[in-house]
């Protein structure tokens, strides 16, 4: 028996029956993922990795259908298209939970667990129970395990700080600001100005980051230096 007979005699054995366990295997693949990311009060939540999951399912549970149907009457379906349509197009939903935050990004790990609920949807539509339920475990740890593993890793590596200053002497505040940084183990950058309505008056800004072992020290040493200068008439900070 060749490939393609052993295959249209697999697909001949899937019922709705069957079909229905695979989508409540997609179900469970959503609140898996889902309830981890609504906890973090993320964009999307259960409901819209169940939605993603369910998708997905259904359209490789179609796509099987289309092959078994379609087959005897001489047509070469590819059960796998509308499945690689799923994984491409899914980005677009992805891009929606990405948003910029002042000088950050957020929303990557929930566009990228959306992505991935997407893949182990079609692996449930296709039967692969196994794949699809280790593959959700696994999310699921990626997104709580392996957080608190990268925050262990990341912690007091470093630190973000928008300056927001007006100034007399723009070359003066320019020097310090540069040699304080040096000193002070940072990087500065998205430096801008511009002149104020006031005549010999600077408005300048710029984003100063502080790589160390104790960056939070540095930083306030860098602050206390800077706003020694007496030519600044406002020095004014942002978090990140």
């Amino acid at each position: 028996m060749d490939v393609s007979q052993t295959t249209t005699t697999v697909l001949h054995e899937i019922s709705y029956l069957d079909a229905v366990f695979r989508i409540l295997c997609a179900m469970a693949i959503g609140i898996i993922v889902g309830v981890e990311r609504g906890r973090s009060q993320r964009p999307a939540g259960m409901r819209t990795h169940m939605l993603v999951a369910l998708g997905a399912c259904m359209t490789m549970i179609v796509s099987n259908f289309l092959f078994v149907d379609f087959r005897p009457l001489g047509a070469t379906p590819d059960p796998a298209r509308l499945g690689a349509q799923v994984v491409s197009g899914v980005g677009f939903l992805g891009a929606g939970t990405i948003m910029r935050e002042g000088l950050s990004i957020k929303g990557l790990t929930t566009a990228a667990s959306i992505w991935a609920v997407a893949c182990l949807g079609l692996a449930a539509g296709a039967g692969y129970y196994v794949i699809a339920l280790t593959g959700a475990g696994a999310v699921y740890a990626t997104l709580t395990v392996f957080e608190s593993v990268q925050r262990k890793m990341n912690v007091s590596r470093h630190t973000t700080l928008a300056l927001d200053m007006e100034c007399t002497d723009l070359s003066g505040v320019m020097h310090d600001l540069n040699r304080f940084a040096l000193q002070e183990n940072a990087t500065l950058s998205h430096v801008q100005f511009d002149e104020t309505e006031q005549r010999s008056v600077y408005h300048l800004t710029a984003v100063a980051v502080f790589h160390s072992a104790h960056p939070q020290a540095d930083q306030a040493f860098f602050l206390e230096k800077l706003g020694g200068n007496a030519n600044l008439r406002k020095l004014e900070t942002t978090q990140y």
